[in-house]
């Protein structure tokens, strides 16, 4: 026995931090710690409750499912069958004892061992063979969210049964396979945008979407791997079940296999950890479920799992192996990504030789450098990651490796991105940015080209007739050649095009100097510059010093924007922007005495009567810097429906939060 008084402080310590995990990873889609991580904690927290059951209470993580139903993706519906999460066990004693205790309950059973999906769960109801309904697992118990939209975007739900049951549902998991996962977070990168963290937070993101028309964009996937509950025919098993879904066109897990012993189960089991390295998607587990249902009726569940399945979680591989290089690429937004070679190892059933070192502050957190030992490892993953540094094999002379203040692309300068970790390239010429740089250059925060998709600036640079963005406005002097190739589309697609580029010329100087895409400058700061110095060219004569007079232009942006127009290659495309007669004055002027004079606004969710852009507008006529995330700086959040995590930071924060109507009220009274 320990000491009571620290072990229930602990219990109480471990439920908090357990809760708050759950919340992120549920719920937010943002988790902060591995799975591992996360299942020791909750085996260290069912231990000790074990020890003081006198303080174990419905509230405690460890007796209820993780998450809860929200709103997001549309409304709330009730389960017709529980969606209840799955006992976790960690070594092979723990499945021997699980076998044998089912052995001992049950006669001769026999167990399905199958992989277990890192996804999203989601249950689908079938009426009389038609699609009626798909629902998220929410809290697990009561309610869950409608999806049926957005599941009916995913081409591995089937809306028709042809041989169907009066009713049925059943139970899968929305996943995203490894190289659709990559595609979506380049295009994220490509936009600017933020990168999902792994592909069970992209699937989860995206089904939540209220918009169904983002999942056309994004590949989802899915495998149905429970039978909920059926109305009009009979199954006596599990797998009899599965082989009459599969008859239906319905997806089911890859790859199971039906076992009698515990020998058996074990070998399965192992079998799917060496095969894990090969699949196209992730797995967190494998699943060992009893297959005749009157069997799992018998058992029944507890609150919170079934008593006839258990999840085993893979304990992370690791290995040592020592660092040969660390070679450097720069991503479409500029990114320096630097990666680890290091000498191949065996992990998972794969061999791997390569692991990305995130940013310098990952690098100097680990103390790594080229000839260092270091361990690596896999926990229920594809990508390999670097635990740590070996420091006992530390090799005499090697420093911890500096990412170089040069471009390895181009050699222009580097920067850190303000309130990042990140190092970019500076430069707006640099081959590896160059399609972001377009992008952000026709975007509608910038010249607003629109129908100048990202499609075209691909096709455009690779055939080599945009080098950067002045060349845009000299596509006109190609129409023929570009209309021949088919590049934009026919003649009158290509003129289309043509005619808005020529329009933007007229576009505010403040929406040119957006363009630039100057790094730790966006459209906010890029507006307050020239409503200060009122042209380009004023801002180009403008020092440091003077630079940093303009609210919010702190010395890193200042510093960025003063390096980027004092480049000798930047200045040459910047005359000819001139030269082909873009407008370098702005008339924007100062907004003195408004209402959110001098305050920075949020804008989330959506609102009753205004647009985004049109709230944004409202909003900086009466003085406000509108930015896109919340932080320590921001004044309100004006929230709508469906505000999500961003109204969840504020209120932590203790940010004011006003409606639509708090601030026309605000703005009425002011005027």
């Amino acid at each position: 026995m320990g000491n009571r008084e620290a072990d229930v402080a602990r219990i109480e310590e471990l439920r908090k931090t357990l809760e708050y995990h759950s919340n992120l990873y549920y719920n937010q889609d943002e988790p902060e710690i591995t799975d591992y991580e996360y299942d020791m904690m909750m085996q260290e927290l069912r231990r000790l409750e074990a020890e003081y059951p006198d303080v174990v209470n419905a509230t405690s993580p460890t007796q209820h499912v993780g998450g809860n139903a929200k709103r997001e993706a549309g409304i709330l519906v009730r389960h017709n069958v529980p969606m209840l999460s799955l006992q976790d066990v960690f070594s092979r004693e723990e499945v021997d004892r699980f076998v044998e205790e089912m052995q001992e309950k049950l006669d001769h059973p026999e167990f399905v061992v199958e992989y277990k999906i890192d996804g999203l769960s989601m249950a689908l109801r079938y009426e009389n063979g038609q699609l009626a309904l798909a629902e998220t697992r929410g809290d697990g118990i009561e309610f869950g969210e409608d999806v049926t939209m957005n599941a009916k975007m995913i081409d591995d739900v089937v809306e028709t049964l042809s041989d169907a049951p009066e009713y049925l549902e059943i139970r899968g998991e929305v996943y995203m396979k490894n190289a659709d996962f990559d595609a979506v977070n380049e295009h994220q990168e490509l936009l600017g945008k933020k990168l999902f963290a792994n592909p069970r937070n992209c699937a989860a993101g995206t089904l939540r979407q209220l918009d169904s028309s983002v999942l056309k964009d994004r590949k989802l996937s899915l495998f149905i791997f429970n039978l909920q509950q059926v109305r009009g025919r009979e199954f006596a098993t599990h797998t009899e079940a599965y082989e009459y879904m599969k008859s239906q066109g319905i997806t089911v897990i890859d790859d199971y296999k039906v076992c009698h012993t515990k020998d058996e189960v074990w070998e399965a089991i192992c079998a799917i950890g060496e095969n894990r390295g090969n699949l196209a998607y992730d797995i967190d587990g494998a699943v060992v479920k009893i297959n005749r249902y009157s069997d799992r009726e018998y058992l029944g569940n507890t609150a919170k799992v079934p008593r006839w399945a258990v999840a085993y979680k893979y304990p992370p591989e690791e290995k040592e192996t020592k660092i040969l290089d660390i070679e450097l690429s720069v991503g479409r937004t500029g990114r320096i990504n630097p990666t680890a070679v290091f000498e191949p190892i065996r992990l998972c059933g794969t061999t791997v030789s390569r692991a990305t070192l995130h940013n310098q502050d990952f690098i100097d957190e680990l103390g790594v450098g080229i000839g260092d030992t270091v361990l690596v490892y896999k926990s229920g993953e594809i990508i390999p990651k670097i635990k740590s540094v070996v420091k006992e094999k530390h090799p005499e002379g090697v420093s911890v490796f500096r990412i170089p203040d040069t471009c390895p692309v181009c050699g222009a300068k580097t920067a850190r991105e303000e309130n990042t970790a990140d190092i970019r390239c500076t430069s707006a010429a640099c081959p590896a940015q160059l399609e972001r740089n377009i992008i952000n250059f026709v975007s509608r925060d910038a010249m607003d080209i629109k129908g100048f998709g990202s499609a075209y600036i691909e096709v455009l640079t690779r055939e080599g007739y945009i080098h950067n963005i002045a060349d845009i406005y000299t596509l006109a002097e190609h129409r023929d050649e570009l209309i021949a190739g088919g590049y934009i589309g026919k003649e009158k697609n290509t003129d289309k095009l043509l005619s808005v580029i020529e329009e933007s010329k007229k576009n505010d100087a403040s929406k040119l100097f957006t363009g630039f895409g100057i790094l730790n400058v966006g459209k906010a700061a890029a507006k307050s510059l020239l409503q200060h110095f009122g042209s380009i060219d004023r801002v180009m004569e403008a020092s440091i010093e003077d630079l940093m007079q303009v609210s919010d232009i702190g010395d890193v942006s200042a510093g960025c924007i003063y390096e980027y127009l004092h480049e000798a290659e930047n200045i040459a495309v910047i005359d000819r922007l001139r030269s082909y007669g873009l407008n370098f004055e702005s008339s924007l002027k100062p907004v003195e005495g408004g209402v959110f004079s001098g305050k920075t606004v949020v804008i989330t969710g959506t609102l009753p009567t205004l647009g985004r852009k049109e709230a944004q507008e409202l909003l900086e006529k009466n003085g406000a810097k509108v930015t896109g995330s919340v932080s320590k700086k921001t004044d309100y959040l004006l929230a709508g429906e469906a505000a999500g995590s961003k109204l969840d930071k504020a209120v932590s924060l203790g940010i004011p939060v006003l409606s639509e109507e708090e601030i026309m009220a605000m703005i009425s009274e002011a005027n």
